[in-house]
């Protein structure tokens, strides 16, 4: 019986030190300022039709939901269920274009925040996908043409 209780409070203070941990973890990814949640979907297959809504990159699938973060003329995007304290991706302003823009659509519904926008994006030769909201959306294409003189920016 004491056995099964120190167990069982050991399991409670491992979830709650997990807790916390991931709490402070947002918290500290936020301090800096200049975060919006985003959603990505990585190196996103380019062979479909996008206006027919057919392939392997339609569907809600492959998303997964993170918060991005300005640093400089960059974009560290981390994912939101994590322990890392290092970005997943990071996003260079000179080498992301814009291609496309668009509404969520089927399954992405679901998949995404509510009334989130989709980014159709390659960089560095990697076709991705960003979900965010309107407002990010706004801030996110002004941070793209204030590049820096010089710096060719493409903006759908």
């Amino acid at each position: 019986m004491f056995l099964a209780l120190m167990v069982s409070c050991a399991v409670v203070a491992l979830v709650l030190l997990g807790l916390f941990v991931f709490g402070l973890r947002r918290r500290l990814i936020q301090r800096s300022g200049g975060t919006f949640d985003c959603s990505l979907r990585w190196n996103v297959p380019s062979s479909a039709d996008p206006e027919s809504g057919s392939g392997p990159e339609r569907g809600g699938k492959g998303w997964v939901y993170g918060v991005a973060r300005y640093n400089g003329d960059r974009i560290e995007w981390f994912r939101v269920f994590s322990y890392a304290p290092r970005p997943r991706r990071v996003l260079e302003r000179s080498a992301i274009e814009v291609l496309s823009r668009r509404a969520p659509q089927g399954e992405e519904e679901l998949a995404l925040l509510s009334d989130s926008i989709i980014l159709g994006c390659l960089h560095r030769g990697t076709h991705l996908e960003l979900a965010m909201s309107e407002d990010a959306l706004t801030g996110f294409l002004a941070w793209l043409e204030a590049a820096p003189p010089g710096q060719r920016v493409n903006v759908a």
